[in-house]
């Protein structure tokens, strides 16, 4: 079929039209008729059931993942639930593991100073190396020491902090509160580190361009300008590792040591946590004090989700507001 066109000399052939439609009424993966509606275009049998398989796939994949996670969430619920009360939270542990009644508020005390300590130390310092690693050192020497030694620690057990921390502080001072936020301190730092430092590479480079253009130093733009950009990401990296902190065992054994008495003191004397009053109680043959350990580990649980839960938030409003 030829078609004449406006200022040309003949016609000239018409494309020719796409393929059509199967006659079985499928879509073989050509193009469609123009003007067809795509309710009568229908893939394939074998694209149906390959689609089909995929997505089973995946859900066998999401419950093989949940199954534990599910099973660990209803076994401390289910056995902790019974002991957790008013008493529990606001009494500290009896001096029998026999004794009903008591509960781990001198855990929870000792979880509070020693991680509020670790916090204030690994916090302002994970954040200053992120600053440094992203707008001063770059691609340095130091800085590429400083982030292996990052990705080292990340992956370091924890037993091996509290051995280092033993060895440098409890021989010469003894057991208390300041040896173990040190150990935590440790563990905490390197995550805040890598993940202030993601956060600050973030910002994107014309916002520090618009600051130096108002006539702001380098140190001006990075606190008034990057710092608050990145803080929600900041955040709920510090949040992430305050509960990484929170549920440490193995180091604290070998700085806190641990106590049954309610303690505020620094050092000089053994501090308890919530993690080294569950170890107690979950290793000791009675039914009261395992009892209690299965609440502490439900305490343990609730306040790890808050902090959890509480990073993700931050994390989904930091992602509307951009």
């Amino acid at each position: 079929m030829s078609v004449d066109l406006p200022g040309t000399g003949g016609g000239v052939e018409a494309a020719p039209a796409a393929a059509p439609a199967a006659a079985n009424g499928r879509w073989a993966g050509g193009r469609a008729t123009p003007g067809a509606s795509l309710r009568d275009i229908r893939p394939q049998r074998r694209r149906v059931w390959r689609d089909r398989r995929n997505t089973a796939l995946i859900l066998l994949a999401v419950g093989l993942t949940m199954t534990p996670v599910v099973m660990i969430l209803y076994q401390i619920t289910a056995k902790g639930i019974a002991t957790m009360d008013w008493g529990f939270l606001t009494s500290s542990m009896p001096f029998s593991f026999r004794r009903e009644g008591g509960g781990f508020f001198n855990g929870l005390v000792g979880t509070g100073i020693m991680v509020g300590i670790a916090s204030l130390v690994s916090v302002p310092l994970g954040v200053l190396a992120a600053v440094y690693l992203v707008e001063y050192g770059k691609k340095n020497w130091l800085a590429k020491l400083i982030r292996f030694f990052s990705d080292v620690m990340t992956g370091v057990p924890s037993v091996f902090v509290g051995l280092f921390v033993y060895t440098a502080l409890v021989i010469p001072f003894g057991f208390g509160a300041l040896m173990g936020a040190a150990s935590l301190a440790i563990i905490m730092m390197p995550i805040i580190v890598r993940s202030t430092e993601e956060m600050l590479k973030l910002v994107p480079q014309e916002l520090k361009d618009a600051g130096y253009a108002l006539g702001a130093a380098k140190w001006q733009t990075v606190v008034r300008v990057v710092l608050p950009s990145a803080a929600p990401g900041i955040t709920t990296g510090v949040m992430l590792a305050v509960a990484r902190a929170a549920g440490e065992t193995a180091p604290l054994i070998l700085t806190a040591l641990g106590s049954y008495q309610l303690t505020a003191a620094l050092w000089g004397e053994p501090i308890s946590s919530l993690t080294l009053a569950i170890f107690d109680g979950a290793r000791n043959p009675f039914a009261a004090g395992q009892a209690r350990a299965w609440a502490g580990a439900l305490e343990l649980l609730i306040i790890v989700l808050i902090f959890t839960v509480g990073a993700r938030v931050v994390a989904s409003r930091s992602r509307i507001a951009r």
